[in-house]
């Protein structure tokens, strides 16, 4: 009888991989209940959704792309997309998002496809949600409430979860009005009755009031929460820029590959995964350019057209990251249908962090990911477009050479070996380079002191006079 090999332990990132496959959705499964509040009315149970667009400029293909995004973003919440529309206007109508006319014939395709869910590809207002979900019959969202969704599916630190629960309650206090047939009612069975007791006449407390104090109570508590776990990562953060090591920010849009990137740069084992938004928690992983200088590389959050002022409000700590960094690389999906799109998205939420601190953003390195998996037209176009850009594949390892060289040249170097012979009536020199530098040995020899140490450039260069060669 042969015996199995021994399983081999898998990495944090496969198990999570595992635990992420294992929590999707099941199709069929939702229990809606006839009277609850609107905080569980509004609960997101996406199952089968049709998507609905409306195209007010830029090409037939930009609003293609744009709902294909959204498609792509509704099965990362592990829905079922059942027909994808896209209406034609000027400007969004005011009263349905997509005119009446359209939403009769959005009604009519949820009764043939049996839709539980209709998916706007906007950021729609209380007023419009409550009039195209009283045409259609069955619940409305839009694209914001979907990506609050998926970060809420996929967050798994304690920070992380806490800053979506605040995202969410962000958006959904203004919402709360006019949702839900039962919220005009008041809290206590005989509330202004007669009869009712000591403290029970009067207007009362409705639902929709009830469910308003208590999310703003929970608001306050949460942000009570993300400030203190603020000063553990500050912490973290003026620990590690205190260090000799560079600090390099990889930055893109969701599933452009930074993770890979992070892995195959680093060793690391972080979770990659082919979906929107795999990471929410920045990761931080330790390597080393060619000539010995260490360097840290944080992974951050992807970025998405039009991601959801609530959560770059709510992740402002994770992208705090980016401010700090010595350099942004920033990753793009080579293979993806319009690269220069996501450049443009990405580095507009990268310009609004960077602008409240009103410093200048970081240098940036385009890395043009996936190259395996993009045609030759594709890369060709890319590379005319983008002359600066390193082309790799984090896959197959494929120009990862050249892309740890441009790092280091990006990086100056901010300090530098030397190996000094220090008179000793200069003992204050001795002493700088106690307190400014790193030193490696120390021997005391006729001519004066021999260090050999690390030192900033400025130190460096009034030692060479001393230089023991």
């Amino acid at each position: 009888m042969t015996h199995p090999e021994h399983p081999v332990t898998p990495s944090t990132g496969e198990l999570a991989l595992e635990d992420r496959a294992s929590l999707r959705r099941v199709a069929g499964l939702s229990t809606e209940l006839t009277d609850v509040t609107e905080v569980e009315y509004r609960q997101l149970r996406l199952e089968r959704v049709v998507l609905v667009g409306v195209w007010t400029d830029g090409s037939s293909a930009d609003a293609d792309a744009s709902l294909t995004e959204l498609a792509a973003l509704a099965e990362t919440a592990g829905s079922e997309v059942l027909e994808g529309l896209i209406q034609r206007r000027d400007k969004p109508d005011p009263s349905t998002y997509i005119g009446s006319g359209k939403a009769q014939e959005l009604r009519e395709i949820v009764l043939a496809t049996g839709a539980d869910t209709v998916i706007c590809d906007g950021e729609l207002s209380p007023a419009q949600l409550n009039s195209l979900e009283k045409v259609v019959k069955v619940k409305v969202i839009d694209r914001t409430a979907l990506i609050l969704d998926i970060f809420a599916q996929h967050a798994t630190s304690r920070e992380g979860k806490a800053q979506v629960s605040l995202a969410q309650m962000e958006y959904m206090l203004p919402r709360l009005r006019g949702w839900g047939e039962s919220m005009s009612r008041q809290a206590g069975g005989r509330a202004g009755g007669a009869g009712g007791g000591v403290g029970t006449r009067g207007p009362g407390e409705t639902k929709i009031e009830t469910d308003r104090r208590r999310i703003r109570e929970r608001m306050a508590k949460l942000r009570r929460e993300i400030r203190d776990m603020k000063k553990i990562r500050d912490t973290q953060r003026s620990r590690r820029l205190s260090s000799d090591a560079a600090s390099v920010a990889i930055v893109g849009y969701t599933n452009a590959g930074k993770s890979s990137l992070l892995n195959a740069l680093t060793g690391a084992g972080v979770l990659v995964e082919n979906a929107l938004f795999a990471t929410l928690e920045p990761t931080t992983r330790r390597g080393e350019f060619d000539d010995g200088r260490p360097f840290v590389l944080t992974d951050t959050v992807g970025f998405v057209r039009h991601l959801p002022t609530q959560l770059v409000e709510a992740f402002r700590s994770t992208l705090e990251e980016v401010v700090d960094a010595d350099l942004l690389v920033h990753v793009v999906d080579g293979s993806d249908d319009h690269p220069l799109a996501q450049i443009n998205a990405v580095r507009q939420v990268v310009n609004d962090v960077v602008a409240e601190y009103d410093i200048a953003p970081p240098p940036e390195l385009l890395v043009v990911n996936k190259i395996d998996a993009a045609t030759d037209l594709g890369l060709a176009t890319l590379r005319r477009a983008l002359p600066d850009a390193v082309f790799v594949s984090a896959h197959t390892g494929d120009g990862l050479d050249r892309l740890r060289a441009r790092m280091a040249e990006m990086i100056p170097p901010t300090d530098a070996t030397v190996d000094v012979t220090i008179p000793y009536d200069r003992g204050d020199l001795v002493a700088r380079v106690h307190a400014e530098g790193r030193v490696d040995a120390t021997e005391h020899t006729a001519d004066g002191t021999r260090i050999k140490a690390r030192v900033p450039m400025a130190l460096a260069a009034s030692l060479n006079e001393f230089a023991t060669f």
